[in-house]
């Protein structure tokens, strides 16, 4: 008989290279799916990783192999400090994501690193991980996969939308869960911030102080992703081959820049909210701190946006990565074929045993 309660350690790192996500989280289950946020914390890559993980889609296969290898064992280490840190004892299992290094499920390729079976032997615990993987071999896109989280634990919302690296979606639409990447966000706006020394534009203030730039605009909203129908996902690749060849071709300032993308940004966003008119949309990830492009996204879009508390701001994506493996644990579905394209509705992932 299945448990009812579990304690689990989520890990989730994006494609804006923020950093590791890690959240040590106690779900439980009566009727309905709960949980409680007891510890949580970003541990922020230096140099080396950064350069090193913007550069994962450039490696030749081995040379890819062996900064999986690498990965592996630093995302370990970052786990039982975790761990060490703060005195965690009950522990069912650690569920991590990994991190990103190539993603065309078109050619029926994911890759993400930090999967190898080691990380559950250097850690002594038992693992769920490579959550992807599964459902492009299954046919389907191996993203989104949250939205089976926003279903069962944030049903109260009509839309859940994220803000990493990427814009994505989950709603109930035509009785089904349906979810996919709208458009980019930090993935572009850091890039661009990045070359003035910052980490990310702190509230949008430099993007607040630049101008639209109409004809950029235009060349954004044309391109070919828009207009595909669901399910559909991006990645970086799409991001180097499409949006900054054409943004760097109208050789504007930075500030112009980031004014023009989240402009982009909220009008992409704006219309898929237009599915359900005047609903409401549950607003998270590291974009949400974004005061300039929130403002522009109230201004195109007729639903309620709602800033939850800083936690689930901060770390939903590695709340619901913990929620996918412990449904895989119990063999329950975590991965639905009305969000990614897949043959079949299925459980996904890979339990590795010290």
């Amino acid at each position: 008989m299945a448990k009812n309660e579990y304690h689990v350690i989520g890990i989730m790192s994006g494609t804006s290279l923020d950093g590791i996500d890690l959240v040590y989280t106690q779900f439980h289950f009566q009727h309905k799916w709960t949980f409680k946020i007891l510890l949580s914390k970003t541990i922020s890559y230096d140099n080396f990783w950064i350069e090193k993980l913007k550069s994962l889609v450039e490696l030749s296969p081995d040379d890819l192999k062996k900064v999986d290898q690498e990965y592996t064992r630093f995302l370990a280490k970052t786990i039982n400090t975790f761990i060490e840190n703060n005195d965690i004892i009950h522990l069912d299992a650690i569920c991590s994501h990994g991190h990103t290094a190539l993603h065309k499920p078109e050619k029926n390729l994911t890759y993400q690193i930090g999967n190898k079976p080691i990380i559950s032997k250097l850690l002594e615990l038992k693992v769920v991980c490579d959550f992807r993987i599964q459902d492009v071999k299954l046919g389907g896109q191996g993203a989104p996969l949250v939205p089976i989280g926003d279903k069962l634990l944030f049903s109260d919302y009509d839309f859940c939308l994220n803000f990493g690296g990427f814009a994505n979606i989950s709603l109930d639409f035509n009785g089904e869960r349906i979810a996919y990447d709208i458009c980019p966000v930090n993935i572009v706006l850091n890039y661009y911030t990045m070359q003035l020394g910052l980490d990310y534009d702190d509230n949008g203030s430099i993007a607040s102080s630049g101008n639209i730039d109409q004809d950029l605009l235009l060349k954004l909203n044309e391109l070919d992703f828009y207009h595909k129908p669901y399910p559909k996902s991006l990645g970086l690749e799409w991001v180097k081959a499409y949006i900054f060849p054409l943004i760097n071709s109208f050789q504007l300032e930075i500030k112009d820049i980031l004014c023009t993308f989240c402009e982009h940004i909220a009008i992409q966003v704006s219309k898929e909210t237009e599915k359900k008119k005047g609903g409401s949309v549950l607003l998270t990830g590291g974009g949400a701190y974004n005061a300039y492009l929130l403002s522009r996204l109230k201004h195109h879009c007729n639903s309620r946006i709602i800033v939850p508390e800083k936690e689930v701001v901060e770390f939903k994506e590695a709340l619901i990565f913990a929620f996918l493996g412990i449904l895989k644990l119990r063999n329950e579905v975590n991965c639905l074929k009305s969000v990614t394209g897949a043959s079949k509705n299925h459980s996904t992932g890979e339990i590795y045993q010290p």
